[in-house]
């Protein structure tokens, strides 16, 4: 693009990249061959660093028109009620389910805050969708949203504590490059995990009529792995509360 943002971008076809077929909507994207994303290579850390900075700097400098921003409504809200209704959630865990994702709920709601400045992000920005090819390129837009930038930055981290610290240390320094980073950001990261783990379930949930899904997801038809997410939601609820990722001391 004009902008040199690498990212595979869908085809326009009759001056569309949106198209509907019997109910479903879609885009039709090229074939762009590359390799996979080494998580555990600190050069490509800092190549995906410069990524997110390069494209912060272009989503500040306009809004999108039909994409949503991340919020509690769409992320915690929304889904409560998806599993709430849901006969795939078996009855008899359903109480226990609920009830620690109230918890985990309202946990976040006491860490969440909207004091960071919009930006147009990829959104889901986790190493199965960046492609290597001399580079990183940005692959599967479609949760594009407007938020904060850390979104496009916390799935990146992996390990333990001290891993993530080593790795965010990379990635902001390649940020930086491009974009000041707001380390108030920060504290979002749990609370955005958080968002992410009850959307994505919900987002299977609300999708299970589709018949690819039952081929992709079969685990969420099998008791034993709604037994453990009430536990799953406690210990995240109990993350929320530690100290937050941070390479400098926040006033």
């Amino acid at each position: 693009s004009d902008t040199d943002i690498p990212a595979v971008a869908p085809l326009r076809i009759n001056h569309r990249t949106l198209h509907e077929y019997q109910g479903f909507v879609f885009a039709v994207f090229p074939s762009v061959g590359g390799r996979q994303y080494e998580i555990d290579s600190l050069d490509q850390q800092a190549w995906d660093g410069r990524l997110p900075g390069r494209t912060d700097h272009v989503g500040k400098q306009h809004a999108f028109v039909a994409r949503p921003t991340i919020g509690l409504d769409e992320y915690l809200y929304q889904p409560r009620h998806i599993l709430a209704e849901s006969a795939l959630v078996p009855a008899k865990v359903k109480a226990s389910l609920l009830s620690s994702l109230d918890v985990l709920i309202k946990a976040v709601e006491q860490y969440w805050h909207t004091n960071w400045t919009p930006s147009r992000l990829h959104g889901d920005c986790h190493p199965g969708n960046i492609l290597w090819r001399d580079g990183p390129i940005f692959v599967d837009l479609d949760d594009s949203r407007t938020g904060p930038v850390v979104q496009d930055l916390w799935m990146l981290l992996h390990g333990s504590r001290q891993d993530q610290l080593m790795q965010l240390d990379i990635l902001l320094e390649a940020y930086g490059e491009f974009a000041d980073f707001d380390q108030k950001e920060l504290l979002l990261i749990e609370p955005l995990r958080c968002m992410r783990m009850v959307y994505y379930l919900a987002w299977v949930v609300r999708r299970w009529d589709d018949p690819a899904f039952p081929k992709s997801f079969p685990w969420i038809a099998d008791l034993d792995f709604w037994q453990k997410q009430p536990s799953i939601f406690t210990e995240q609820a109990k993350l929320l509360q530690a100290p937050p990722l941070q390479l400098m001391p926040m006033y």
